[in-house]
């Protein structure tokens, strides 16, 4: 019966939400999907947008189901721009989604074998046609917006017939980035469009950052806002919780915290991006969750890709990083840990940190690699 009320509710609670965008005509739709960096993205496009424009965005809090009808009734009549994070799970759910909302802009982040258990999208063929519905609903004169280094993406960009925008970090993409500096405070990189150099500088962090402000910056060009209030808008960003957020760790330690979401491309991003900071590298890594029949080998992969990555130890956390830890070891990464659980890493750490060490938490968000922290606290 309480289920029964609950999806009456959320029926009602999407038919409200159609009416309600049909009286808001004034709104441009912009809708963001992919296997990561979304939520990043939609942060960064929201905030570029907001120096022209009233803006309304997905709430970071919301899940896949209710997200779409949840934002459109928070939207006010004087929003002109609403940024939607199109989240998707299962299959026919983006279906679902178009069904309420179409964007006349629409971005697609990248694409991993995320939500490919049997019971989800199933494979990664599945995962493409699901995400790429989001672009071939966008309208003849909207603009489809597609990161060139995925290779998945790329390939769905290239089928597309209507207008779009590669971004990415290759000199082959429409808008690309090089000379990128990461730190611990800020990210900056030199964004090329066409023959216009333009510097930015960001308080988003690592190389992800450096995707959500091109894509940001796509987006605000498209709605006409002002280059130098791009720049500004970008340069006002501040990592979201649990994204490449940092602060203090235990024992006088850098803690980075990037344990909400986790799939193989934001955790080799997230360890490409620890390379560059100065200091003892420590990776925590978790347990990547909802791989499907490629759990075994992304999990091997990620340890091949650590090892390659200039950090100076590795703790693997819950049965699936074993095999992370194993394939490290196997590629030449002599410290290389294995921990059962979150205790027991962080018993181990507790023993091993020195001072100024850098320590990065990654782990998808169910496996709470986060409860970690105050362990370490303690």
């Amino acid at each position: 019966m309480g289920r029964n009320i609950k999806n009456l509710f959320h029926q009602v609670r999407r038919k409200l939400a159609k009416i309600w965008l049909e009286i808001n005509l004034q709104l441009t739709v912009v809708g963001v999907t992919g296997s990561y960096g979304k939520t990043t993205a939609v942060t960064a496009i929201a905030s570029v947008l907001s120096g022209k424009y009233s803006v309304n965005k997905t709430d970071i809090n919301l899940d896949t189901v209710f997200n779409l009808p949840v934002t459109i009734l928070k939207t006010k009549i004087w929003n002109e721009v609403l940024v939607l994070e199109y989240g998707i799970d299962h299959l026919g759910e983006m279906d679902r989604h178009l069904s309420l909302v179409k964007p006349k802009i629409a971005v697609l982040t990248g694409i991993t074998p995320v939500h490919t258990d049997k019971d989800l999208l199933r494979s990664l063929s599945n995962v493409v046609s699901e995400k790429s519905k989001l672009i071939e609903a966008v309208p003849p004169l909207g603009l489809a917006v597609l990161n060139y280094d995925d290779e998945e993406v790329r390939k769905v960009g290239l089928k597309l017939k209507g207008r779009k925008v590669f971004y990415g970090l290759s000199e082959k993409a429409d808008v690309w980035a090089d000379k990128i500096i990461l730190s611990l405070l800020r990210t900056s990189f030199q964004l090329h469009d066409g023959e216009e150099k333009i510097l930015i500088n960001s308080g988003l962090l690592g190389y992800q950052a450096v995707y959500a402000c091109l894509v940001a910056y796509i987006v605000g060009k498209e709605q006409k806002v002002d280059i130098g209030t791009i720049v500004q808008k970008l340069a006002q960003l501040k990592p979201l919780e649990g994204r490449f957020s940092v602060g203090p760790g235990p024992q006088q330690t850098v803690l980075i915290n990037d344990a909400k979401r986790s799939n193989p491309a934001s955790v080799i991003a997230g360890l490409k991006s620890l390379s560059q900071f100065s200091g003892r590298k420590i990776a925590v890594l978790g347990e990547m969750g909802e791989l499907g029949e490629s759990s075994v080998s992304m999990h091997q992969q990620i340890g091949k890709e650590a090892a390659s990555c200039q950090i100076d130890m590795l703790v693997g956390v819950g049965s699936l990083a074993k095999y992370t830890v194993e394939a490290a070891q196997n590629f030449g990464l002599k410290k290389a840990f294995f921990a059962k659980d979150i205790n027991s890493a962080a018993d181990f750490l507790k023993k091993n940190l020195q001072k100024g060490d850098l320590i990065y938490l990654k782990a998808s968000l169910h496996k709470h690699l986060e409860r970690i922290i105050p362990l370490l606290l303690q």
